[in-house]
């Protein structure tokens, strides 16, 4: 199958800066999209952003302008640089990578990130 695994989070004040990176190894296909998710205390998890990998983006409003999906397909990595943080993006943000296969499609979660943004 395939595993994921995710690094840098943590805490910054507001209008910080931090970039997370979500490596993806195993049965990988070339055509997939990974993104981040995130989900604050008592809220659903909801879509930030993904990219596909013919580097298609999709962000969601709340983050347009702030946030940057980016990937290397080499390294099978993709990256959210987010900037001008605010404290409403407190949250734990999850990498997850989909492809789709005979059997249906394949989704895959990371085990989360921290992400805290306070004064």
């Amino acid at each position: 199958q395939v595993q994921l695994v995710e690094s840098g989070g943590g805490s910054v004040q507001p209008g910080g800066a931090l970039r997370l990176s979500c490596a993806a190894s195993g049965s990988i296909r070339s055509a997939n999209t990974m993104g981040w998710y995130r989900q604050a205390p008592g809220k659903e998890r909801g879509l930030v952003a993904s990219v596909s990998s013919s580097s298609t983006a999709y962000y969601a409003d709340s983050v347009k302008g702030r946030f940057t999906i980016s990937r290397d397909n080499a390294k099978n990595t993709v990256y959210l640089q987010m900037n001008s943080l605010k404290p409403e993006d407190t949250a734990v943000y999850y990498c997850n990578y989909r492809d789709y296969r005979l059997g249906g499609p394949l989704t895959v979660w990371g085990q989360g990130t921290q992400v805290t943004v306070s004064s």
